[in-house]
């Protein structure tokens, strides 16, 4: 029976992953900043592991408290909504510090075992941010477009050890806690100056033609675990995958 560590399962696209592949009867490791046992099913096949990517010594214990790992799903992230000119340097490090060195660090924790047997998955959930520009999400989009790089020369570099790399790309969540978790972090990023243009753009995302769910995540993300085809980049949410196509 295959196993699978997931970051960010406290809630939103990494905890539908973590029922997701529990309901398929793999072992699932649904790692959290502060574990919660309530939002997973009660199984002897889901362990919840306290784990914040931004800490080494946590990652280490995390990865010691899961044992064997045949497929890490690196999906914590963090948002970020405003006008660049204004986002003080120490939060675009912030953001840095969760969706782009917490999905290096976490890989270069787990690859050492993967390599040695020859066999596993990575797979980074990015977003559709990296598919088409998007206004006011300057810094949160780098921090993404940073990861599909890294994925794809990663890709590359493990293939001499038969371990796959993969890029999930959701779309838009209306449904998820992104733009809560991030408030605190958002405080004072629209100005006066930019306040009419930032009101357009939340009209529309008020009205999308399309938006992705936790469960479409999810079943790409299964999708991308086990795919053999060597295909990269997966798309998730009827949004995403219209842009994919457009681009």
């Amino acid at each position: 029976m295959k196993t699978v560590l997931i970051t960010g399962c406290s809630s939103g696209y990494g905890l539908e992953t973590a029922r997701h592949f529990h309901a398929q009867g793999w072992n699932v490791v649904a790692t959290m900043r502060t574990p919660r046992e309530d939002v997973l099913p009660r199984s002897d096949r889901v362990r919840v592991v306290a784990l914040d990517v931004t800490k080494p010594e946590s990652i280490a214990a995390a990865i010691e408290a899961s044992g064997p790992i045949d497929v890490l799903v690196n999906n914590a992230g963090i948002g970020l909504f405003g006008a660049f000119e204004v986002t003080p340097m120490a939060t675009a490090r912030e953001v840095f510090e969760t969706n782009t060195f917490g999905v290096m660090a976490m890989t270069q924790a787990v690859l050492p075992q993967l390599r040695a047997r020859r066999s596993g998955v990575i797979v980074n959930v990015t977003s559709s941010a990296t598919l088409a520009p998007m206004p006011l999400v300057a810094v949160y989009t780098a921090s993404k477009m940073a990861i599909e790089g890294f994925t794809a020369s990663l890709a590359f570099e493990l293939e001499e050890f038969d371990v796959r790399v993969k890029l999930v790309e959701p779309g838009y969540g209306p449904s998820t806690s992104f733009t809560s978790n991030g408030g605190a972090r958002m405080q004072g990023l629209i100005p006066e100056p930019y306040a009419p243009f930032a009101q357009r753009i939340f009209a529309s995302l008020g009205q999308p033609s399309a938006v992705t769910r936790e469960s479409d995540v999810a079943e790409v993300v299964w999708r991308a675990a086990n795919d053999a085809t060597g295909k990269l980049r997966f798309p998730a949410g009827p949004d995403a995958v219209a842009l994919a196509r457009s681009t």
